[in-house]
This record gives C-alpha cells, structure tokens and sequence, in this order.
C-alpha cells in the first residue's frame, strides 16, 4: 500500500516537473533550486 502512494507521489511530481519547464535547461533549473530550498530547510 505505501508503495503505490509514493510511486503515485513520484510520478505526480515528475508529471508537475515536465509540465513547469520546456527546455532541459528548465528541467536542470528546476532542479537546482529544489537541491537549494532542501539545503536551507537543513
């Protein structure tokens, strides 16, 4: 049952990710201020 909520969760998030950027740029956008936010939270 947790397995499937969070491949549920995963795949809902990179759906959200593919649709927030266009370009592979976006994506690597993206991801670095995901990797920032994470490293302020800590």
């Amino acid at each position: 049952m947790t397995r499937k909520v969070v491949n549920a969760a995963l795949i809902g998030a990179l759906l959200i990710s593919t649709a927030a950027c266009n370009t592979v740029r976006g994506v690597g956008d993206d991801l670095k201020s995901v990797a920032d936010a994470v490293d302020d939270e800590t």
